[in-house]
């Protein structure tokens, strides 16, 4: 069997469900939409005939809180307790529930879910609203103006009744395009502190569902024994020690000729069998590197004049710049892979239909790719194929890659079968960690000349590393003259005003498969810019506040955002004041996703250096934070993320084969790692931004400001541990 490649363009979908009231947004109304047709209703919440009021959340919930966000915005524009808002993912049609910042797909990721849903949830609320009280109106024989709605009841007219009696006849109504939304002053959730959290309740309880909890009726579960190094494919395999497994199926070779599947009745011995297969390996295009042999390719690519320049200012006129200055500071950055680890390891189940068609059942976080593999592979139309969303444990990026890997093996191990009984594709924490789609591995060199007066007068920024984008759908998007912005994001394009600045970029040869990570790559350049800022303000005898300050515009909104949030970050950290012996601080800042955000990380070293992170204060500008609790949430498990990760943490390869494989030797943060965090949030009415990716960049600079303040140590190899930083 072979993968059709050739992306299948889907139709605009059916029509919604007729036993509740529908609505949403009007493709011609406030927002634009992408379904070619221009006369769908674009339907984000149902109401029941009892009055129950669903929110139909078209982002994936992982942990992020979307659930919660998006209900806020009902519960808010319809005047009802969020606590009654119930909610459920929306299935799979691009039609209706395409990311708007995604073009036609519908998907989650780049911390765009509020971004792109704040006025369209409102506005599908407000619209609901006013049918209802219309519908209660002409049934009462008064006008609209006279009625309210509030906690589920339509009041007025010396009468009230709950919403579910004028259901039927609001579904009959014609949608309002631009119904009027509350003004923020009459905000009653949004923005306040309310910590009922709408997934919790089945988290705890054991209702919620993920993609690993899935059991069907005579389902076969199915294991991959993947080839050891990127590029190898299977010569030939043995079964012959499978088949002793109790509950051992059968096992045949992955379509792709990159795996042996082995199906068996249960997930134990599915993957007791697929350790017990022999396979014979083609290693003729297998990687076969180390990872210090990559570090040094990556470290000599920048040492180079750049393939591609990604900034206004060329390079000639940066190095003439600097070369003329009165001081050069010079520092060279070498960040490893890394996987995103999730604590769910990838994995998915096929469950044919009595029609011919399938169900998938996956924390699906572009149901529009599941939609086209299954297609592409099971040569399905759109209409024979169902995509079941389930709660995702935890994803960080990894559960959507450029070829939608993991859907494919699911596709591909179902397409092999009989197509009569269920398939749960099973990945073990090993398979997760050594399966690829590793943020790459990046080199910066940075050479900035400052004048007399320690102020910046040339940078020239030179990266180097695989792209994420390149040879991918998302090519034409992302990459402009050679140059993939996700390698080079957050330089040019961050808050400060830095004269003649020249960035440079550099492809890599690839070295395994690579994929976007918690916040991309942001992740290494947030991360650069910081530690260089701290160093040139070390060099200019200046406060590190004081001298980011300088580069921040506050006559524009970019940087006076970012202005405010530092500042914010370093009142509330007491930066300036005094600290007891043995204890140091450090500051950053970084823009990304739309959102600013800055924080200070206090550390203690011992009589032997070895570091604690006492505290960590950050604050983060991401417009109106609809849900609060959620933002300091998503901040907290960023700066977690972030930090965790520049610690400890590296994938490396021997000999072209991934060295770790379990949490013992890539070890996630630790709830001792860090005493205490606190996060404000820096009041604005400026529209939502992101919040689940803002607070990893500016988390590891803080912390390498810190040591370097505590011991002068400037860390600019990762991890830590492999530049000799011990933590506690």
């Amino acid at each position: 069997m072979t993968l059709n490649t050739t992306r299948r363009k889907f139709l605009s979908g059916a029509g919604a469900a007729l036993s509740v009231f529908v609505i949403g947004l009007n493709p011609k109304g406030v927002l634009a939409t992408t379904s070619a047709s221009g006369g769908n209703i674009t339907p984000f919440l149902t109401i029941a005939e009892d009055g129950t009021v669903t929110a139909i959340i078209k982002h994936f919930e992982g942990g992020q809180g979307v659930s919660t966000g998006l209900s806020a915005l009902i519960a808010e524009e319809m005047n009802m307790a969020l606590e009654d808002i119930q909610w459920e993912h929306a299935p799979s049609d691009p039609s209706r529930y395409a990311n708007l910042f995604f073009g036609g797909f519908q998907g989650t990721g780049g911390s765009t879910a509020m971004a792109n849903s704040f006025i369209q949830y409102r506005t599908a609320a407000a619209a609901a609203k006013e049918m209802l009280l219309a519908a209660a109106a002409e049934a009462w024989g008064v006008d609209a103006s006279t009625l309210s709605l509030s906690e589920g009841l339509i009041l007025g007219a010396e009468q009230q009744a709950g919403i579910g009696d004028f259901v039927a006849a609001a579904g009959a109504m014609q949608v309002p395009e631009a119904p009027t939304l509350k003004d923020p002053s009459e905000f009653r959730i949004i923005g306040k502190e309310i910590r009922a959290r709408r997934d919790t309740a089945d988290k705890i309880n054991g209702q919620a569902k993920y993609a690993m909890d899935v059991q069907l009726e005579g389902q076969m579960v199915v294991a991959l024994k993947r080839a050891p190094k990127y590029g190898a494919k299977v010569a030939s395999f043995d079964d012959s020690a499978a088949r002793e497994v109790p509950g051992f199926i059968m096992a045949h070779t992955l379509p792709t000729g990159d795996a042996v599947m082995a199906y068996a009745q249960t997930t134990w011995a599915a993957f007791q069998a697929r350790d017990a297969l022999e396979i014979e390996w083609d290693m003729a295009n297998a990687e076969t590197r180390n990872s210090a042999a990559i570090k040094e390719e990556l470290l000599g690519m920048v040492r180079t004049e750049p393939q591609f320049t990604g900034s206004a200012t060329d390079l000639a006129t940066a190095s003439k710049a600097i070369d003329g200055s009165a001081k050069v500071v010079e520092r060279e950055f070498y960040f490893p892979m890394l996987a995103h680890a999730p604590m769910e390891p990838m994995g998915a189940t096929i469950e044919p239909t009595a029609d011919g068609g399938v169900i998938m059942h996956d924390g699906a976080q572009f149901p529009t790719a599941n939609n086209m593999v299954l297609g592409q592979v099971l040569e399905l139309p759109p209409e024979k194929i169902q995509v079941n969303t389930l709660y995702a444990g935890g994803f960080f990026g990894r559960r959507a890659t450029p070829n939608s890997d993991y859907v494919v093996e699911a596709a591909l191990a179902f397409a092999t079968t009989d197509r009569t009984r269920p398939v749960k594709l099973v990945w073990s924490r090993e398979d997760d960690i050594t399966g690829g789609y590793y943020r790459p591995a990046m080199a910066h060199r940075v050479r900035v000349g400052l004048d007399a007066n320690g102020a910046i007068v040339g940078w020239d920024h030179r990266v180097a590393g695989q792209s994420i984008f390149k040879g991918t759908a998302f090519e034409p998007m992302i990459v402009r003259n050679g140059v993939d912005h996700s390698s080079v994001e957050g330089i040019a394009d961050g808050a400060y005003t830095i004269p003649t600045q020249h960035v440079g970029l550099t492809d890599a040869v690839p070295a395994t498969t690579v994929n976007w990570w918690r916040s991309v790559g942001h992740s290494h350049t947030g991360y650069v810019m910081e530690v260089m800022m701290d160093l040139l303000a070390e060099a200019a005898g200046a406060d590190p506040v004081e001298y980011r300050l300088r580069y921040l515009d506050e006559t524009n909104p970019d940087g006076a955002r970012m202005a405010t949030t530092l500042r914010l970050a370093a009142e509330k950290a007491g930066w300036g004041n005094d600290l007891p012996q043995g204890r140091a601080r450090g500051i950053a800042a970084h823009k990304s996703f739309g959102s600013y955000c800055a924080m200070v990380c206090e550390i203690s070293t011992d009589a032997d250096g070895v570091v604690k992170i006492e505290n960590v204060t950050a604050a983060i500008d991401c417009g109106i934070a609809v849900t609060p609790d959620v933002v300091r949430a998503q901040i907290e498990g960023g700066i977690g993320y972030g930090m965790g990760h520049v610690m400890r943490d590296q994938i490396t390869l021997e000999d072209g084969a991934v060295y770790e494989q379990n949490f013992p030797d890539y070890e996630p943060l630790r709830m001792r790692d860090i005493a205490e965090v606190k996060v404000y949030i820096v009041p604005s009415t400026e529209a939502p931004t992101g919040v689940g990716e803002p607070g990893t960049p500016p988390a590891g600079p803080a912390l390498a400001n810190a040591i370097a303040a505590a011991s002068g140590k400037r860390v600019t190899h990762l991890p830590m541990t492999s530049s000799d930083v011990e933590f506690a």
